[in-house]
């Protein structure tokens, strides 16, 4: 690996890492921020990434060498201070492990699907708006084998810090796409030959009782509001029994649970 002390926070050298947390908040133009070790693990690994660069707090590089060993050969690890490394970030970088990562060529939702396997379990995300949930989210579709996750125009960026902080670095492990509208999603699913559910409070089935199918799409919606009407009145409704008298769950904690229903279904 290329080694590269950086001793002023103003080098121009680490400016994509500068003042992360504000900028995590506009974007950064295909590009985002991995932190900790776990996650560039992910990212070094990822197919559908680029890694550009790595930041590392001195005091952990030498924990560090087995993984940053997996990095690309040419990709240059910049190492700091912890007062240096707090000024480029804008906050304590308790961590101190950080890399820079690229979204490489967006796909289509039509050309992951094509790519899926006979059996799959995927994800559709509709108004996920906090990255918390989103995270989490990513975190369970790991854990449960679900093969891609769809996400509509309304949802947050899952490639945002704190969503692949959130996810362990999920959020770069399973394949996703940016679909558009959840119409569009809907019509794509279709044409890939998914059976579509819809997971509501007010579901008209038990999620216990579906039945069983090679290919399957799950809806998940926004806290509160839930998916959109026109979605509702297209899909199968799908409910988690829960105790009478309490409302529902955590977006995070129904996919969770969603997910272990439905896989064991389409296995």
């Amino acid at each position: 690996m290329t080694l590269v002390r950086i001793d002023d926070p103003a080098d121009s050298l680490i400016a994509a890492y500068r003042d992360i947390r504000e900028r995590d908040l506009v974007g950064r133009h295909g590009r985002f921020i991995a932190e900790g070790k776990v996650v560039l693990e992910h990212l070094f690994f990822a197919g559908r990434f680029t890694a550009e660069s790595a930041l590392i707090l001195d005091t952990r590089l030498p924990g560090m060498a087995d993984t940053l060993a997996k990095a690309p050969p040419d990709m240059p690890v910049y190492v700091a201070s912890r007062a240096v490394i707090d000024q480029i970030a804008g906050f304590p970088m308790h961590r101190g492990v950080l890399a820079i990562g690229r979204r490489d060529e967006a796909e289509t939702v039509e050309t992951l699907l094509a790519t899926l396997p006979a059996h799959s379990v995927v994800l559709a995300l509709i108004g996920i708006s906090n990255h918390d949930n989103m995270g989490a989210i990513f975190r369970n579709a790991a854990a449960f084998g679900a093969a891609a996750v769809l996400i509509d125009e309304t949802s947050c960026d899952p490639l945002y810090r704190k969503a692949i902080r959130v996810s362990v670095g999920a959020a770069l492990k399973v394949p996703f796409v940016l679909a558009g509208s959840g119409e569009r999603i809907a019509e794509a699913l279709d044409a890939a030959g998914f059976a579509q559910v819809a997971l509501s409070p007010a579901g008209r089935t038990d999620i216990r009782t579906l039945r069983r199918t090679d290919r399957r799409a799950l809806y998940l919606g926004t806290e509160g509001a839930g998916l959109p009407e026109a979605l509702l009145g297209r899909l199968q409704t799908v409910r988690i029994p829960i105790a009478p008298g309490f409302d529902s769950l955590n977006v995070a904690t129904a996919s969770a649970i969603a997910l272990h229903e439905i896989v064991n279904r389409a296995q």
